[in-house]
């Protein structure tokens, strides 16, 4: 779960990258769900897109991604959302720690 410090971070990197994940009129399917995968692994954070054409509801979109993918919604704005998931193996991003109690 991340702090909204955190999410004000991850969605401050989120502007300057382009929609690489785009959910059509089929929604969620495998491959979305692999392609996913394979980007967040590499990334950590993606951005993506659903499509006017897809007949799933947006929120239920997002967050059967999130879900399947073990990530964290980010934020959702419109038709675009960016999902996050920490790579422990070769991190890449390096986001604020949450605050000690």
């Amino acid at each position: 779960m991340l702090t909204s410090k955190q999410r004000s971070y991850l969605k401050s990197l989120a502007i300057n990258i382009p929609d690489i994940l785009h959910v059509g009129k089929e929604g969620v399917t495998a491959n979305v769900v692999v392609q996913a995968k394979d980007a967040l692994r590499s990334r950590e954070l993606i951005k993506g897109k659903v499509q006017q054409n897809c007949m799933e509801a947006f929120s239920d979109v997002v967050e059967q991604l999130a879900t399947s993918t073990d990530s964290d919604v980010v934020q959702t704005i419109g038709s675009k959302f960016v999902l996050y998931k920490r790579n422990h193996t070769d991190p890449k991003i390096e986001i604020p720690k949450k605050a000690k109690k």
